[in-house]
Formats: C-alpha cells, structure tokens, sequence
C-alpha cells in the first residue's frame, strides 16, 4: 500500500513537472523595457524573414504583397495550416499587439492568449534571432497597410490539434544553438545569422523527424517537400557545387550558372534577397560554401 502511494506521489509529481516544463513561456514586459524599434532597418529584416511570402494573400503581386491578410494554404502531412493576418489592423491583425506579445509570438512560439504557436510558424529559428531585429521587424510591420481579413483556422486533425503538446515538441526541438557551430569569419557569421535565424532556410532544406523535428545531423542536405510534391535541394557542398559567387549571383537574378531560372518557392526567395545588400547575398554563400558536406 505505501509502496504504491509513493508510485502515484511520483506519478504526480512527475505530471506536474511535465506540465510546467512544456507550459507557454511568453517573454515578459520586463524582458523587452528599453528596446525600441527602427523601421528604416526592420524592412531589412521583414525581406530576410521572408514574411510576405508567407503572409501576403493569395496570388498577390507588385505592392499588394505587403498586406499581409493572409490565407495561403500549406499542406503538410500535420495537416494544413493557414497563414494568419498579421497587418497591423487593430482586430484582426496584430495591430493591438504589445512589443513583448510580438516578441513572444515570433521568438518563443507562444500567442497573447497564452497558447502555443504551430512550429509551422518558424519560431525555433526566429529564436536566434536579435531582439533588436524583432524590434524592428515590428516597427516596419506597423507601417504596412492594415487588413479587416479574419485569419482562417487550420485543419489540423487528432492528435496533432491538442496544442498543449507542443510544448514538449519545443523542449525537444527549439533550442536556440546554431546548427552550424565553430569559428566563422565576420561574413561567415553574418551568413549563418541570416540563414539559420532569419530567412530560416534550414526549415525547408533540412529533413525532419518523424515527429517533425529538424535533424541537425543532416543539416541542410535537402528534404521531401512538406505537400508531398518533388523534393528540396541539398545545398551543402556534396551537392550545391557552384562557387560562392555563382551561388550570390543566383539570389541576386534568380538564375543558376546554367542560365535556368529559379522556380517553386524560390522565386519568393531570390525576390527577397533582392532586398537586402549585397554583402548579405555574398555572406550567405560563403555561409554554404561552410557547410558540412551531406551525402
């Protein structure tokens, strides 16, 4: 009988340790007092981060790029998640947010309601990122137009709809270490700090679990793409093996060493590149001329 009271007081100390470790953890107004954004320098950050390719509507070209209503559809084998409004409309966008929301939602993958945010929301990058930048990540978006849109919900189906265990899926998988470790040049750096943080290229050219975890070991070496059509590139050195300024040349015009243009998803990609100094386009390649080469 002691025996197994001792059993259950574990069992319950156990589920209650559980419970906090993998419970939303949003940054506190504390955590953010004396950061202020610049706008000037959040586009910057807005084109690395790849935001409007994910966030703009359907189908929107030219200008309209940057009313990020939301809409677009991802399917993945989770379900299918849709991206949420996040103009600075005041009701249905994140225009009512507080700094420390923003930076919560983006670097810890938690909501203002206190919930946690899908991983298909790159988070476990943005984790890396400066708060500095995510500062003026929200200084520019604050500046684009607003969208009376309702965000749409995601079809997600048992068990993958129970967010609380996201929790645990963050424990195991958004950490905030560089995928790439050791010692880097200033570019090298600079590359790896756009790349794994920023434009969170490692979320698709990474293959993943089966519990959708990144699996570092092969970081970069390409991946099935997530709506089961064609595969992802390995663009470590084993296979990407354009020289550094082939690779800057190819996120600066969109077109490889054999004059073929970029398409799927990378047409966004290179589009955003195209925003950004050059030195950032020419740090990245050398950050991939770094890579550790995977078969």
């Amino acid at each position: 009988m002691r025996f197994g009271r001792i059993i259950l007081g574990l069992l319950v100390i156990g589920g209650v340790g559980g419970w906090f470790l993998a419970s939303p953890r949003p940054l506190s107004d504390a955590a953010v007092a004396g950061v202020t954004g610049d706008a000037g320098h959040g586009e910057q950050v807005f084109w690395a981060a790849g935001c409007a390719s994910c966030h703009m509507a359907p189908g929107a070209t030219g200008e309209a790029q940057l009313v990020l209503a939301g809409g677009q559809r991802f399917a993945t084998a989770f379900g299918t998640f849709v991206a949420p409004n996040i103009s600075p409309d005041p009701a249905q966008g994140i225009g009512g947010w507080s700094f420390a929301q923003f930076a919560s939602a983006v670097q810890s993958g938690v909501s203002p309601g206190g919930e946690h945010y899908y991983p298909v929301f790159p988070y476990a990058a943005y984790a890396k990122a400066t708060l500095q930048d995510v500062a003026d990540l929200k200084a520019y978006l604050d500046t684009l137009p607003p969208s009376p849109a309702p965000s749409q919900p995601h079809q997600v189906a048992f068990p993958f709809n129970i967010r609380a265990s996201l929790g645990g899926w963050k424990l195991l998988f958004a950490g905030s270490d560089w995928a790439m470790p050791g010692n880097l040049t200033p570019t090298e750096a600079r590359g790896r700090y756009i790349a794994e943080a920023l434009a969170h290229c490692g979320e698709c050219h990474t293959p993943r679990n089966a519990l959708g975890g990144l699996d570092v070991s092969r970081w970069m070496g390409g991946a099935p793409n997530p709506s089961g059509q064609g595969r992802i590139p390995n663009v470590t050195p084993a296979k990407l093996t354009w020289s550094a300024e082939e690779i800057e040349t190819y996120l600066t015009s969109g077109f490889t060493p054999d004059y073929e243009p970029a398409g799927g998803e990378m047409v966004h990609v290179v589009e955003n590149m195209g925003h950004l100094p050059e030195a950032d386009r020419a740090a990245i390649a050398a950050y991939l001329k770094r890579l550790a080469p995977v078969e």
